[in-house]
């Protein structure tokens, strides 16, 4: 039998850098805000590239936060009053926070995260294949290639960096097809 009442879920809002993620984690925030469901909207700490205190969108849209630098951290603000968590780039986060999200999610919390699914090297990003894999709900969103403007699904890193983990925006990253981030790496 269902239990119509249990609202348990994770939900996962992925894709590369420029598509939308954290536009679309803000219009969840809003639909549940709208409804008058209480959450914790989380980000992590070494995203600091806007603010310090709020995630904002590319087009400007902006939610107030909390920064935290592992689940440890993000359940010290946690509280039962609390129906949901948002954690917009959940990728920075390391392997504590999958419990974590387990747990909210089987004590009937909605978990909303959004995270970049590979790095610049087009493989799985940190925790993100387990979130995936484990998620009741997957929102994929593709950008557009800034070489030939077919569909992206890449995050193309312009600078010689080789870490992994190098938070940066459009001077350090840029959106690309498969083809063109390809091309991209031989240069």
């Amino acid at each position: 039998m269902i239990r119509r009442d249990f609202k348990g879920v994770i939900d996962v809002i992925t894709g590369p850098m420029f598509s939308g993620k954290t536009e679309e984690l803000i219009k969840r925030v809003r639909i549940l805000e709208y409804a008058d469901i209480k959450m914790l909207i989380v980000k992590p700490k070494v995203d600091n590239r806007f603010n310090e205190n709020k995630i904002i969108s590319r087009s400007g849209v902006e939610k107030q936060t909390i920064s935290a630098k592992d689940g440890e951290e993000i359940m010290s603000f946690w509280n039962n009053s609390y129906d949901a968590i948002i954690i917009d780039e959940v990728q920075f986060f390391g392997w504590d926070i999958i419990p974590m999200i387990e747990k909210l999610a089987s004590e009937g919390k909605r978990v909303i995260v959004a995270g970049l699914d590979t790095d610049y090297k087009m493989q799985p990003f940190g925790i993100m294949p387990h979130l995936l894999a484990i998620a009741d709900n997957i929102t994929k969103l593709i950008a557009v290639c800034l070489i030939c403007k077919n569909v992206a699904s890449k995050s193309f890193r312009k600078t010689k960096s080789v870490a992994i983990t190098e938070v940066g925006d459009k001077d350090e990253y840029e959106a690309r097809c498969r083809r063109c981030h390809i091309k991209g790496t031989k240069k």
